[in-house]
């Protein structure tokens, strides 16, 4: 198991943000992959669909910067 593996565990044992990221990522995904499976998607669908590119980059870069927190004070 690498040490971000490690560290993101341990963030979503400790951390309630950490876990609610993960999990909002998560669920941003499982969307856009049913979005995605569809044929086609109406003007609103491919709205929604933005939306969820944009929300789960939010939700991974916030994680990232927890994570970088958390390595960074494992080294002080």
């Amino acid at each position: 198991m690498s040490d971000t593996e490690i560290l993101m565990q341990r963030l979503t044992a400790e951390s309630h943000e950490f876990r609610k990221l993960h999990d909002d990522h998560k669920k941003y995904d499982e969307e856009l992959t049913a979005l995605g499976d569809r044929g086609f998607l109406s003007p609103d669908q491919q709205w929604r669909m933005s939306e969820l590119k944009k929300l789960k980059l939010i939700a991974k870069d916030q994680m990232e910067a927890m994570i970088r927190h958390a390595r960074a004070g494992q080294h002080v």
